[in-house]
């Protein structure tokens, strides 16, 4: 690894904050500066030792060696090109949940280089500087996406760097990665959201749903804690793709509605049998 570097993180929220927690564990950072819109996120990193310092973005971006965009991802659309606009040796590496509008809207970018897409593919159902895990990239994948597109410094330096808080590299095209991550992210949140809605809309009694609540329900409908201020932005990015999956999906339940309805139990069995197989992929 390089010598450590002056890092501003940009998003001083559950990804941001967690990645300043390993990035000074790890000796990459030798200082950190959070940027952060939001004031009272502001204050509580500084009070979580998040950051060494709070500025704001366009005092922040000169100083910075490296900096990391962790903020939803429409915010990411209209800041990018503004921080390539300074960036002359620096390195700008986004960590959003899409990547094909963002990687568009810089394509033709001067600095287009000095750009890393990357994907961190972890997180949890909260938000803010409270929320911030230590060691929570340990043994988690992350996606670098069109990599020939970028300075081969910036991309080694990201590898670099990802490789050192303990996550596995992947890399693909903007596009492939949206369209897998509709696939094994984007859904799960929708369908997450979905069941909750349905349990508040059927289910009167919040005691019943709190008493009766087995693990496997609370596992499912986990995702629906999730903040609607990044989701809403990442549906939007990624609309063709998810309404692709959703379709799928749909289709798939109403399969399951057919049986019941037709009392058709050994298709029944035959479909639970067939997801079954997801077992040989995920331990």
């Amino acid at each position: 690894m390089t010598e450590p570097k002056h890092i501003v993180i940009i998003g001083m929220g559950l990804i941001g904050g967690s990645l300043a927690w390993q990035l000074k564990e790890k000796g990459l950072a030798k200082k950190i500066t959070g940027v952060d819109s939001n004031a009272l996120h502001a204050e509580k990193a500084m009070e979580l030792g998040l950051a060494d310092d709070m500025l704001p973005l366009e005092q922040a971006v000169p100083q910075a060696d490296v900096i990391l965009l962790a903020i939803p991802v429409d915010s990411m659309m209209n800041l990018l090109p503004g921080i390539l606009n300074q960036a002359e040796r620096q390195i700008v590496i986004d960590m959003g949940s899409t990547k094909a509008n963002l990687a568009e809207r810089v394509r033709q970018h001067p600095q287009r280089g000095r750009y890393v897409a990357a994907h961190p593919m972890w997180g949890t159902e909260y938000s803010g500087p409270e929320a911030a895990v230590k060691g929570a990239f340990e043994q988690k994948a992350v996606v670098i996406c069109d990599a020939e597109d970028s300075d081969a410094d910036a991309v080694e330096w990201t590898r670099k760097m990802f490789r050192a808080i303990g996550m596995h590299l992947m890399e693909m095209s903007a596009a492939d990665h949206d369209l897998h991550a509709a696939y094994v992210s984007h859904i799960s949140h929708i369908t997450s959201f979905a069941l909750a809605n349905t349990v508040l809309e059927k289910e009167k009694e919040d005691n019943a749903i709190f008493e009766m609540a087995s693990a496997g329900f609370e596992s499912t409908v986990r995702l629906a804690k999730s903040n609607p201020a990044m989701w809403v932005p990442i549906l939007m990015q990624n609309r063709e793709n998810v309404l692709d999956v959703l379709n799928e999906h749909i289709s798939q339940l109403r399969k399951f509605k057919s049986c019941l309805e037709k009392e058709n139990y050994e298709y029944l069995r035959e479909l639970m049998e067939g997801a079954n197989r997801i077992k040989q992929i995920i331990k």
